[in-house]
Parts: C-alpha cells; structure tokens; sequence
C-alpha cells in the first residue's frame, strides 16, 4: 500500500459504543495523544458514525458475473450438474468480456466495503484460461482498493475432464493464486483420483488448496475425514479450506463436536454462504471449536441465480437470518465471521481498529454492531489504507 499523509478521524464511535478518534498514518492505525493533534493531519468528520472492520468475501465466482450488464434470464434446474450445464450455455451468449464484467463487480464490493475476495475462477478446456486472465487484469486495475486471490476452480470437473488438470497447474504460472477442486466423490466419482492430484500439486507448486463440497450425508463428511487426513499427512495445516460443507450442517452433537475437532487438529478452514434453501454451517459451534469460518457471497448475479449484490454487511445479515441469531452476541459472531473471520482465512491482518492494526475499516449509521447487522446500512464513508475510498456506495 502507498503511503499517504496522516488522516485524523473525529468524532468516530468504535464497536463497544465508546467515541474517540482515529489516526492513520501509513495506512495503519496509530496511537496519539489527543492534546497534541498531529501537525498537517487531513481531519475526516464521522460525525458518531460507527465504525465497522471491514468485511472480507472469502467464496465468489466474479468470472461468472452479469453485472453491469443485461438481465440474463436463468434456466430451470433441479441438480449440480444441471446448473453446471446451463452455466456454459449462458455464458457462450455474454458479449462483456470478464474484465469488465468482474471489474464491474469489484467496484461495487470496493463501494460497500470490502477489502478483500477470494475469488474461484472457472478452469476447464471449455473456457481456458481466460477468466483467470480477465479477473487478474480486472484485480491489478484495482490494487490498492481490493486485495484478490484467485483459486483456479475445476468447476466442470477434474479428473472426469481430460485436459483440466493440465490447465489447472499452467493457471498458477498465469494469475492463480490457489488450487480449487470439486466434490470428488459428486462430481467426479473419484475420491482418490482428485485428492492425489490436488495434494501433489499443491506441494509440487507451494500453493493453498480450497475444495468445493456440495456432498451431503455420509458421503459428505466421509470426503471431510479423508481432506482432513491428507491435510495432516502433507503437513498442510492452515492452507487447506472446504466451501460450503453441506455435510456439517445435517451433524449435531457428538459428531459435529469430533468433526470440528478433527477440523481445528488439522487448521482447515471452512466457507459458507447462506444462500436460499442451501445448508448453512453451524458457525457458532465450529468458531466454538476453534475451528476458522469465513463467509461469501458465491455466485453474483450469474446463470445460478438472479441474486446477490457483493455486499458482505448484507451477508452478514444473511447469515443471521439464516442461523436464528437473536441477542447481540449471536449477531455480533456472524459480522465477526465475515470481517476477522474472512482475513484470516486469506491470510490477513485483521483489522481489529487497535493502534497497529490496518486502517480499513467502514463508517455506517447504526446504534451498534448488532443493529447494523439487522439494518445493513450503506457504508457512510469506506476507508482502506487510511483513505476513503467510498461514500454513500459509491466510489470516490
């Protein structure tokens, strides 16, 4: 991040209610004495604004995206792999290309708060590696605003699809980041035949994995135990994710404890969505655990679904609503799951609004952390690195 002059916010009133003001210098929070401001400060009124850790989106597939774009109306579909199919049909009809398309949709991120994606990118001999391209091109014009780690994502399957493993491994030399994969047992019919490559290449390339799993029941949490031996045995631990583990959400008791257990032992962390009438993750016991969670916005507009809007306060609304949280402390964890939870699932520094930490935090009109949860204000002002970047949802 480039450095700036000091910025002094006023008047700012931090999570625990309390006001006080802000100083960043360098793009970090710094400790002051408040009888001695610091001499050429720019001074930003919040004027009691709350301010809020910025919120990260830890699963999105900006390749897919129609944002900015014309409506696309979406085909009926009652399974994965129909949802699959019409995916490569809709998108052989968008004329955008995805740097504009995820562009579009970074802006929009960028404008409601978030300072950072995790974003899964189509790989297959269908598509190439031209969303790996279109969204790196789309990230570096927008460095500074949005950090962005791409997983090159098998989403048309893996070793059910000749060729894709090849492209997966040319993807990490080309604007890849992670190494994704894809419901092994589901998808390719083939446990064994997936995990070999992936764990193998990961250590072959120094590369995190992030595995979709849409499996439930016992096939589900079978693929989980196996994940999480192979992660042990590889000496992976903290660089291993499964999103959405639709599995976790049908465990109660005995077995959710051992599984997050086994989960914590082994560093994987975990992603959830809260989407439509998808299982969500009992966040509060896997946290419980020690287990890390992060939230996302998955698909944004595409050939999936009409719906989502990138915006990660929304999402933590969502994911309330979804998980019943009722007291503050219940809706409080679920914004914690999309901001600290978030950075350190990608490795950041989290951004705690102490002295030391990174100045990216929002500023929003809510009484409390929890109000703003149920409320999902739009970002008064969004400061990243100490600017602002953003006010009322849009860029500045």
């Amino acid at each position: 991040m480039a450095q700036h002059p000091p910025v002094l916010f006023t008047a700012v009133r931090n999570p625990d209610g309390q006001q006080c003001d802000l100083l960043v210098e360098d793009g970090r929070i710094t400790a002051y004495d408040p009888a001695e401001p610091p001499a050429g400060a720019t001074v930003v009124d919040a004027a009691g604004a709350l301010a809020l850790p910025s919120p990260v989106d830890a699963h999105i597939h900006p390749d897919k995206t129609t944002w900015g774009g014309p409506w696309m109306s979406r085909e009926p579909a009652h399974s994965l792999r129909d949802l699959i199919d019409g995916d490569v049909r809709a998108r052989a009809r968008i004329a955008a290309p995805v740097a504009e398309r995820a562009g579009a949709l970074m802006d929009q991120a960028v404008a409601r708060g978030t300072r950072a994606w995790r974003a899964h990118v189509d790989v297959s001999p269908v598509h190439g590696l031209s969303g790996v391209h279109g969204v790196r091109e789309a990230a570096e014009a927008r460095a500074g605003l949005l950090d962005v780690q791409i997983v090159a994502f098998p989403q048309l399957g893996l070793v059910s699809r000749p060729g894709t493993a090849e492209l997966l491994e040319r993807s990490l030399t080309e604007g890849a980041d992670i190494l994704g994969g894809l419901d092994p047992l589901g998808v390719d019919r083939d446990l064994d035949g997936q995990l070999d490559f992936l764990f193998a290449a990961a250590l072959r390339h120094g590369v995190p994995l992030d595995i979709h799993l849409h499996d439930g029941g016992p096939d589900g949490v079978r693929q989980v135990t196996e994940i999480a031996r192979r992660t042990a045995a590889a000496g992976l631990f903290g660089r291993v994710t499964i999103s959405h583990v639709f599995c976790l959400a049908e465990l109660a008791g005995p077995e959710l404890d051992r599984t997050a257990e086994l989960l914590a032992e082994t560093g994987i962390a975990l992603t959830t969505c809260a989407l439509g009438k998808d299982p969500v993750l009992p966040t509060a016991a896997l946290t419980r655990h020690g287990v890390r969670v992060a939230a996302g916005s998955d698909g944004v507009r595409d050939a999936w679904s009409p719906f989502g809007d990138a915006d990660m306060i929304n999402r933590a609304h969502l994911l309330a609503y979804r998980t019943d949280a009722r007291t503050d402390a219940e809706l409080e964890a679920c914004y914690a799951v999309v901001a600290r939870g978030g950075a350190e699932l990608l490795g950041l520094p989290v951004s705690g609004l102490a002295p030391g930490d990174p100045a990216d935090f929002v500023l929003v009109r809510a009484g409390s952390v929890a109000a703003a949860v149920v409320d999902r204000p739009l970002p008064l002002l969004v400061v990243r690195g100490g600017r602002v970047v953003a006010r009322e949802g849009r860029l500045v």
